[in-house]
């Protein structure tokens, strides 16, 4: 049976197979090999003294391994220890603590050794330790004294655990205390203040140690903090010593930084490679200094540096050899600086450069075991055979030890072994077990037989032949089952046997055929690859900003191969959704609805299949009007102006344009908010201008592009003292509303403007013109005034002051009103009309004298009607016409006449009180226009030769009518049209019979009529002449002979031919003159109109062709 396997696409799994699939492979368990150490505890183990110690050792073998442990360097029996058992088939040993064991009594040094008959392999020296929590030793703790200022050290000294606890700060409520770059805990877990403030005093400052191995906290005692400030402090001294004593503590100074740890200028500090590098310098000082970092000569490494504890602590993570050198921090504030410098020493353990492999050789074979290690100082080489130092292990010919190499030479099957290759320096050792197994086996192939690989196309494929043979064997792979071997750089043959394709293509699926082969044989295995089409989002989601509120969709469409069953995830912000039903996940798509603040974020779709994996990601970001403003303050209070200042709220991702500003008038207007100003979104204070007598409260609103946040809360209340008024009403006007008064009006102050109490007005008038004193009157509540017993429009000059209990405005400015209009007294004279043509005129008229206007000239109204029509002398309702010339003007101008009629008209002025006298009717008459068309046509009594003709004359004549013109043509039997023949008709018929014309023939009639000055619009009509009976009987005989059947049936069979070639030209995109029969009906005196535009002439036709008149 075929077995599949799937090679991952990407990077990461794909580096991790490829480690699984190079890195060396292991002896088959069938196989004869010295034992391997599986599985061990760590070097320095730390137990838990209330559990079971249990101490890891696995191995494998063939045959399988024995185990033996020693303590401290000597055997240790496990069968004479009732409390310790090893696990059946294993070297792990279990140490009972939980049914009366101690665990320290099994502090020590344990070492395990696996062995078979072909080797021993040991474990590291595996350290047992029992966790410590140790209680605090009791201490008496006096209370702390501390001026106000200085700088302080509470000491925590914790108990010696195992591993060293961990150390935080908190007081009786079980509450951290709060840290800041006064006030911090160093590393050895004091807490430091470089000043301490009156706010510091405190009678619980608690150390607490927490021993995470035990899951214990053990609790110091309080510590009391008593800060005295300098006045306290005087008060005391003062009260304890006699009047001629001087006294006097010196108040609060400020001093120039002092480093409370580390001491000195200079210190030292040894890191190990690969450890996280901790220095710290706190400092006090007042102001509270702040600390820099800097490297001598260079400069702190990139991702590896960060700072910590308000930057009094520098952090490196992985130090290298490369991060020694000075480092210096430096504390500065307002008054001086200091600076210490740690010269840092990275040292190492050893680390592998190379570390001994397993080594498996057949009988005569040579081979060698290299074992090189690097640290500072620089680590030692020893080898050890069998677990016995190889100076004393039992002796070897094929075996050479040269420093870190073992050389071997022509082994034989005793020369199988485990060696181990221990490297060590002061700071810790390193220990590595490999094998030497002689073994004579013929090729094996590992992999399962058929085995199915898939991969995408364009992507790695690598095809598994794990093989074992001693001598090992050679590897050729195959196309096919008879292909030839497979070379050249589109393959990528691994060491242990795997195939690589770089870059798998269609054309790439098929047979692979494994062959190894040794010279104790030969063996083969066949494996099969399929490449599938990658997966791909076609349709991926897309950025979205969407309201509060909103509903919103992210489409994920994708294609994938057929074969392959995608499952599709979303994600937001690299987590699971939400919980939530208003997340809905479609086939390909994500919705989302009643957007809230909390959807804001990444949403990635991720498309997985079992060989590949894409993603897609778009960010959603929500969207709503501001926060309301908060925490409103308002200082620099003035007479006339306040600074207002806000914290702005939460913008909801859309910038603050602008902030509006409104205030409420609590005194005058109570509830009510009045604009005051705005100010852009990145102000957040403003300076206000105010008006005396106001009870002022302030709110502000946020706006941003969505929309207007809520108003904040009101502002505290400032009341404004009372001042005479600034200003005076506006909108001042005197008009009269009879012929003998003069009202003034003026817009009355808002009560804001008012500035104190009691206001009024004082109305102030005189005539202009005329050497008058003022007249004054003061008022109150009103906005009106009224003076009687004035001449008819006459000019007044007019003001209005305002006032109240503090005072008068500034003096106001004077503005010019009339009193009450009368009707004018006098029409316009010499009114004379000249006529322009049938339907125009123009009007003219001498303008009045302005005195008799008697108020303001509003214009002339021209009023013109039609007394009769000339051409019927006959009278009719009269309908007065009125036409308005604003202005001072002497003419207009009279359209719409209608021609051929008498009519009448007159003059008047008007002004604001209402229309003078009328000038003196004036006669005037229009002359003839052309008439308009007949008002019928009808064609009766139709025969074989003649019809007869009938119509009205024109309902509008405009004039005498001279003639009626009629004009017809015949139109044939495709609709062509024959000769035009022209007739000339009396004014005075109404009627005409036509003869002599054409049996069963269709006539077209143009009919209109004439005055002096021309032709009116016609009208047209058609008509048909009957057909002759004889010549209709003649026609049925004919349709009954043969040969005019057999004629017709010939003409039937040629339009039927003439169809199908149009058809099949039609087909083509062919063009037909259709034009000319669009034309038949055209009106004779615009046929010749075809020869120009055709677009024109159509739409000519068009408009003829509806029987309406021209």
């Amino acid at each position: 049976m075929m077995k599949k396997m799937s090679i991952p696409t990407s990077k990461t799994s794909l580096v991790l197979f490829l480690c699984q699939i190079i890195s060396a492979l292991d002896v088959p368990l069938d196989l004869s090999q010295p034992p391997t150490i599986t599985q061990q505890s760590p070097k320095d183990y730390i137990v838990d003294p209330r559990e079971n110690i249990v101490i890891q050792c696995e191995a494998k073998g063939k045959p399988p391994p024995s185990f033996s442990w020693t303590r401290n360097g000597t055997h240790f029996d496990i069968d004479k220890d009732a409390q310790v058992t090893m696990k059946p088939n294993s070297g792990t040993l279990v140490i009972n603590i939980m049914n009366g064991g101690k665990a320290e009594a099994y502090e020590g040094v344990y070492q395990c050794t696996a062995r078979n008959e072909r080797g021993a392999a040991i474990s590291n020296n595996i350290v047992i330790r029992p966790s410590r929590s140790p209680l605090w030793t009791k201490e008496k703790l006096e209370p702390n004294h501390v001026r106000e200022g200085d700088s302080l050290v509470l000491h925590c000294r914790p108990p010696v655990g195992l591993p060293p606890p961990i150390i935080f700060w908190m007081d009786n409520a079980f509450q951290r205390l709060p840290q800041s770059e006064r006030v911090s805990q160093g590393l050895n877990g004091d807490l430091y203040f470089s000043n301490v403030q009156p706010e510091d005093t405190r009678e619980d400052y608690i150390c607490y140690a927490r021993f995470n191995h035990t899951q214990t906290i053990q609790q110091k005692q309080p510590i009391s903090v008593k800060v005295f400030s300098m006045d306290s402090l005087n008060d005391t001294i003062a009260a304890n010593l006699s009047d001629t004593d001087i006294y006097g503590a010196k108040p609060v100074t400020e001093r120039q930084p002092v480093l409370l740890t580390p001491t000195g200028s200079t210190s030292t500090k040894v890191e190990l490679r690969g450890n996280v590098l901790l220095l710290e310098c706190i400092a006090a000082g007042l102001p509270t200094p702040v600390i820099r970092w800097i490297k001598e000569g260079g400069e702190l490494p990139a991702n590896r540096t960060f700072f910590e504890n308000f930057k009094k602590t520098l952090k490196i993570i992985d130090v290298s050899e490369a991060d020694s050198g000075n480092y210096k921090c430096i504390a500065r504030n307002t008054l001086g600086s200091v600076h210490h410098v740690i010269s840092v020493t990275v040292k190492a353990a050893p680390y592998w450069i190379t570390a001994p492999r397993n080594l498996v050789l057949s009988p005569g074979e040579d081979g060698t075991l290299i074992c090189r290690a690097n640290g500072n100082p620089k680590p030692s080489i020893s080898w050890l055979a069998n677990g016995v130092p190889i100076a004393i292990a039992p002796e070897d010919p094929s075996r050479k030890v040269d420093g870190d190499t073992i050389i071997f030479s022509h082994v034989q099957e005793r020369s199988s072994a485990v060696y181990q290759c221990n490297a060590s320096n002061e700071y810790g050792y390193l220990l590595a077990n490999a094998f030497v197994n002689v073994l004579a086996e013929p090729p094996r192939i590992l992999t399962p037989a058929n085995k199915l690989y898939q991969v995408i196309a364009d992507s790695p494929a690598l095809l598994d032949c794990a093989y074992f043979g001693s001598p090992k064997p050679e590897i050729e792979w195959f196309k096919g089952v008879k292909g030839s071997i497979l070379r050249g750089n589109e393959y990528v043959f691994h060491d242990n046997g795997t195939l690589e394709i770089p870059v798998a293509q269609k054309n790439s699926a098929g047979t692979y055929t494994c062959v190894a082969r040794n010279e104790l044989g030969k063996i083969q295995n066949e494996v099969q690859l399929e490449i599938k089409d990658p997966t791909m989002i076609i349709k991926q989601p897309e950025y979205k900003v969407i309201q509060r509120y909103g509903q919103v969709s992210f489409e994920c469409i994708i294609k994938h191969d057929s074969t392959l069953l995608p499952t599709v995830t979303w994600l937001k912000d690299n987590d699971e959704l939400p919980d939530d039903e208003r997340f809905l996940v479609g086939k390909d798509n994500l919705t989302i609805m009643n957007v809230t603040d909390k959807d804001d974020g990444t949403y990635t779709c991720i498309v997985n299949t079992t060989l590949d994996s894409v993603s897609a990601s778009a960010v959603l970001t929500v969207v709503a009007r501001p926060n309301p403003p908060f925490d409103l303050e308002l200082t620099g209070q003035l007479e006339r102006s306040i600074e207002l200042s806000w914290i702005p709220g939460d913008e909801n991702n859309s910038p603050i344009t602008n902030f509006v500003i409104e205030y409420e008038d609590a005194l005058h207007e109570p509830g009510v908010w009045h604009y005051q100003t705005e100010v852009p979104g990145t102000q957040t204070t403003v300076q206000l201008k105010l008006s005396p007598y106001v009870n002022y409260s302030f709110r502000v609103i946020a706006v941003n592009k969505i929309g207007r946040s809520q108003p904040s809360e009101p502002s505290e209340q400032y009341l404004t003292k009372s001042a005479s008024p600034d200003e005076n009403p506006a909108n001042v006007q005197g008009i009269g509303s009879e012929p003998d008064n003069l009202v003034i009006t003026w817009e009355p102050l808002k009560g804001f403007q008012s500035n104190g109490p009691g206001l009024q007005y004082k109305v102030s008038w005189r005539q202009k013109d005329v050497d008058d004193e003022w007249t004054s009157v003061i008022v109150a509540n009103v906005s009106k005034y009224i003076v009687s017993g004035t001449p008819t429009f006459v000019p007044y000059e007019i003001k209005v002051q305002a006032l109240n209990d503090l005072g008068y405005a500034p003096e106001p400015s004077e503005v010019i009103g009339h009193s009450g209009e009368d009707l004018p007294m006098v029409a316009p004279g010499n009114v004379q009309v000249h006529v322009i043509n049938s339907t125009l005129a123009k009007v003219h008229w001498d303008p009045v004298p302005l005195k008799t206007v008697r108020g303001h000239l509003q214009g002339y109204k021209v009023y013109y009607w039609k007394v009769q029509s000339l051409s019927r002398r006959s009278r009719r309702h009269v309908e007065k016409k009125i036409l308005t010339f604003r202005g001072n003007k002497t003419f207009g101008m009279l359209p719409g006449l209608e021609p051929y009629s008498s009519y009448m008209l007159n003059v008047r002025v008007v002004n604001g009180k209402g229309e003078g006298p009328a000038s003196p009717d004036k006669v005037f008459k229009t002359p003839e226009g052309v008439p308009g068309s007949p008002s019928f046509l009808k064609i009766t009594n139709p025969t074989l030769d003649s019809l007869t003709l009938e119509w009205g004359s024109p309902t509008h004549p405009n004039g005498i009518l001279t003639s009626y013109t009629l004009k017809f043509q015949p139109i044939n039997n495709t609709h062509e049209l024959g000769p035009l023949v022209e007739i000339r008709i009396p004014a005075n018929e109404s009627s005409l019979i036509l003869k002599n014309l054409n049996y069963s023939t269709r006539y077209k009639f143009y009919f209109n009529a004439q005055t002096s000055v021309g032709s009116g619009s016609q009208i047209t009509e058609e008509a048909v002449t009957i057909m002759d009976e004889a010549m209709a009987s003649r026609q049925v005989d004919i349709a009954t002979q043969g040969w005019f059947i057999g004629l017709m049936c010939a003409v039937a069979l040629l339009i039927l031919i003439l169809l199908i070639v149009c058809f099949i030209r039609r087909n083509k995109g062919g063009k037909y003159p259709v034009k000319e029969k669009e034309d038949a009906h055209a009106d004779p005196e615009i046929q010749p109109m075809k020869e120009d535009d055709g677009t024109f002439g159509e739409y000519r036709l068009f408009s003829f062709v509806s029987s309406a008149p021209f």
